[in-house]
């Protein structure tokens, strides 16, 4: 399967990033912890540089705990501040704060010296789509401040929304990502549901993930389906699919029933808690 993704209005958003980037004291890059490296955008690095910069590793309840630290250990070497959340709970968030003070400490400093006194941090959010951007900024700010900041006409007259005494947050959209090259990425992706479904060869995607479970993380399977992980993939994926009852007249497999069961139990993390990548093999 070929996997292709190209958001729209993505030259806007990133011309407005262009634009905005030199208001900005910090950027808040929000990336999903199954897959930290796949839902990077790439040129974040290059429209943010000479920035403080804070990666959130957002859905860090659904990603394995382990590599959530091998990940923090990665990002913290590449001198990032790095935290991970879950921006649906609001675990995590409360920690946001202190480390945007941590991260533009050397700002405030320059400030004070020039007698700048109580200047807020301006920080910009981004992501790529479905990483739980909004879901953070709605967490963050407070759902009223949030309200004012989802409405349209930013690129007119920029909002910032006054978060607290310290930080105000500029109302603009994370800038989109329009291709990838490595199809490897484009499958983590859509393996977490980041990509449109109804584009996708479903089949092909669930047992891809029935053999990435199968080699990472053995026994997730076996125990949230009781089968046999010691068969080839896709007789495991039939054996779901027949302890699932997505049979068709005959005892025929319905494929298309357990590849929809499979794919789901796995977004939700009713499989586990798993990471698509390492850092290791960046």
């Amino acid at each position: 399967m070929n996997y292709q993704w190209y958001p729209g209005h993505m030259t806007k958003a990133r011309r407005m990033m262009e634009e905005n980037i030199k208001l900005i004291d910090l950027v808040i890059e929000v990336v999903d912890a199954r897959i930290p490296m796949s839902s990077r955008n790439p040129d974040i690095d290059t429209l943010a540089r000479n920035k403080s910069r804070i990666i959130l590793l957002n859905k860090s309840d659904l990603s394995d705990e382990s590599k959530n630290a091998e990940w923090i250990d990665y990002f913290t070497k590449k001198n990032f501040y790095v935290l991970k959340i879950n921006a649906r709970s609001g675990a995590g968030i409360k920690q946001v704060n202190p480390t945007i003070a941590l991260a533009c400490q050397e700002k405030i400093e320059r400030d004070k010296k020039k007698g700048i006194q109580n200047r807020p941090v301006r920080a910009m959010v981004v992501g790529i789509p479905n990483v739980g951007k909004s879901t953070f900024i709605n967490s963050f700010a407070g759902k009223a401040c949030a309200k004012t900041g989802n409405k349209p006409g930013v690129t007119k007259g920029k909002q910032w929304i006054r978060l607290n005494k310290n930080v105000e947050l500029l109302d603009t959209p994370g800038i989109l990502w329009p291709k990838f090259d490595n199809q490897e990425v484009g499958k983590r992706l859509a393996m977490i549901g980041s990509m449109n479904d109804e584009i996708l060869n479903l089949d092909e995607l669930a047992l891809d993930t029935v053999k990435f479970v199968l080699e990472e993380y053995p026994g997730k399977l076996a125990e949230r389906y009781q089968i046999n992980e010691e068969q080839e993939a896709l007789r495991v994926l039939e054996e779901i699919a027949s302890r699932r009852g997505c049979l068709k007249h005959g005892a025929m497999v319905d494929y298309e029933k357990a590849a929809g069961i499979i794919l789901d139990d796995f977004r939700s993390g009713r499989i586990g808690r798993i990471t698509l990548e390492t850092p290791d093999a960046q």
